[in-house]
């Protein structure tokens, strides 16, 4: 009833009593857009511009992409509040993927803040992720320094700004920074344990157990420092504990590679495996130990997986190729590197492991299938033929390669291969879309004399064996 009321009164220009019955909607309906959107515009209407702010914002929080909400806070701040205005600006040209401009707002915004300094944090941080996200780390640092130039109280900002050294890969930097900010007051357990970890990637493993409160990387720390009896006193007795956590059996790994006791060490890596299978970290843990073991076919088999899995496909296809170099009767090796050439381009290349393969599997269906679609896409359809023959094979039902091969012996002219596989079609349809067509097509081809073709490899074998 109050919707109605409310536009009862709009409609009779009785605004103030319109927005009363609108807010009474609002109490049972806070989301409801179209009635935020009613409760800003008559606030603007009524000149109470704080309470249309806040519906408009409300707008935003129920929907960050609302452009007519942006606009409308902008068209109440636009003579009286530049700040805020800016501020809208920006987050409209944000939100709409217009980074530059929003950069620009966010320039322009400051300069009508200098005496409020929690405004002047809250723009710069907005400034310094977008400078993030354009790829302009200097800047993004540079906003970072100056917040806390203006608030030293802020984790987020000290934590921002360490990435920042890092992707710059400025270690001592990032260290500083993190130290600032433990010294400043703004210890906590993200900055700590940042603070340890590049202080580890930074050859400083001391300083990253003394810093670290996990107790698995106080443990890592400690075996990178040479403190492997130590820190396997430290695993033994916490490994009840950790018992299903990798990373347990990720150190163990490693503590027996540095003792040379890779068969272990190997052990505790397909313990990591079970539970974090397919990673960066258990490949790059097995090609080491398997080099440890001299034993380089299963090294860089694990190495093409390693870097296959950090998406580095060339440097893997190197790696796998090495591993063939050492093994040629890999089937899933073979298949590997089929798929991956494939998916490079090197489509000839990959033709060449895929025959290997089929050679290796005479009845692999996938090796099977990419030959004979490869032998089509070059016109040697005897060949086709053949593969899709072999295929058949695996499939002896499939009635969408029965009548394939059907038309691919019809288009080479061959009549009693065609008419074995159309019977052998309606044998097993009996029914179906295709059935008649089929039928029709027999009858049609029974009737017909045929002279076999020859398809555009057949016709160059001919012409380089002419005399």
């Amino acid at each position: 009833m109050s919707i109605a009321l409310a536009e009862q009164y709009e409609e009779n220009g009785e605004y103030e009593k319109a927005l009363d019955e609108y807010k009474k909607s609002y109490e049972s309906n806070s989301k409801d857009l179209s009635l935020l959107e009613r409760l800003g515009s008559l606030s603007v209407m009524l000149d109470k511009k704080d309470d249309a702010e806040l519906y408009y914002n409300k707008m935003l929080e129920l929907d960050a992409t609302n452009v007519m909400a942006y606009e409308q806070l902008m068209d109440i701040y636009v003579t009286t509040d530049k700040f805020k205005y800016y501020i809208y600006r920006g987050n409209l040209h944000s939100v709409s993927h217009q980074y530059e401009h929003a950069i620009n707002d966010y320039k322009k915004a400051l300069n009508f803040c200098h005496e409020n300094h929690e405004a002047q944090v809250t723009t710069r941080f907005v400034l310094g992720t977008l400078f993030e996200q354009t790829g302009n780390t200097t800047k993004a640092i540079d906003e970072y320094l100056k917040i806390l130039d203006i608030d030293h109280t802020q984790p987020e900002v000290y934590i921002r700004l360490a990435n920042m050294y890092l992707t710059e890969d400025v270690p001592g930097s990032a260290i500083e920074t993190l130290e600032r900010a433990i010294n400043d007051g703004c210890e906590n357990d993200t900055i700590r344990e940042q603070l340890s970890r590049i202080y580890l990637r930074n050859n400083q493993p001391e300083k990253a157990k003394e810093t670290t409160k996990d107790e698995l990387f106080k443990i890592k720390c400690m075996i990178i420092a040479g403190e492997r009896d130590e820190a396997f006193k430290e695993l033994s007795k916490v490994e009840a504990k950790y018992k299903d956590n990798p990373e347990l059996y990720a150190l163990k790994a490693q503590y027996y590679y540095e003792e040379k006791d890779y068969d272990k060490a190997l052990e505790n890596v397909l313990e990591y495996n079970k539970r974090q299978p397919n990673t960066p970290v258990g490949f790059q843990m097995s090609a080491l130990i398997y080099e440890g073991k001299k034993d380089d076919y299963n090294a860089a088999l694990n190495w093409g997986k390693y870097n296959l899995s950090r998406g580095n496909k060339d440097v893997a296809i190197n790696e796998f190729l090495n591993a063939y170099q050492l093994k040629d009767d890999d089937a899933n090796l073979l298949q590997t590197l089929a798929t991956l050439l494939e998916s490079t381009g090197e489509k000839h290349h990959a033709m060449e492991f895929y025959e290997k393969l089929q050679k290796l599997e005479p009845a692999n269906r996938t090796a099977l299938q990419k030959l004979a679609d490869y032998r089509e896409s070059i016109g040697d359809y005897r060949t086709q033929a053949d593969y899709l023959e072999q295929l058949l094979e695996t499939d002896k039902r499939n009635l969408n390669l029965i009548k394939q091969l059907g038309q691919l012996q019809e288009k080479l002219k061959n009549k009693p291969e065609a008419v074995k596989y159309y019977k052998r079609y309606l044998e097993i349809a009996q029914q179906g879309a295709d059935f008649d067509k089929i039928q029709a097509k027999l009858a049609k081809l029974e009737n017909t004399e045929m002279v076999q073709e020859e398809g555009l490899i057949d016709k160059i074998m001919r012409f380089f064996n002419k005399d």
